[in-house]
């Protein structure tokens, strides 16, 4: 019995980790490595926490990878629309449209490339 570690008084199950969870990483904003702490000093082991911080990641996106494909999305508008404007005759040439939407959404392209790890 000299090696058996002591059950700490307070721990809390695996699916409350998953509630605190939850609350921590989508309604105050806080980072993976905080949540797992976080579970930790409530009782749970390193590898539980980890399992439950990356439950919620396969399940959702990054998010850089969001705003990449937001980005791209809003970048191609531009883009598009600002091409349409300047073919369809309307008397003005829209090159800020279409440069700005060229770039957001090359850099949106980036941004989701450099997630996909």
């Amino acid at each position: 019995m000299e090696n058996a570690q002591p059950v700490a008084e307070n721990k809390i199950t695996e699916e409350v980790g998953y509630k605190l969870a939850e609350k921590l990483l989508k309604e105050h904003g806080k980072t993976n490595d905080e949540v797992k702490l976080m579970l930790t000093t409530k009782g749970l082991t390193y590898d539980e926490a980890c399992k439950i911080v990356d439950s919620f990641n396969v399940n959702n996106k990054p998010a850089g990878q969001r705003s990449g494909s937001k980005d791209m999305i809003f970048g191609a508008l531009w883009c598009i629309g600002g091409t349409v404007l300047t073919i369809s005759n309307t008397g003005y040439i829209f090159w800020g449209a279409i440069v700005f939407g060229g770039i957001q959404f090359f850099k949106g392209l980036a941004t989701t490339l450099s997630n996909d790890d």
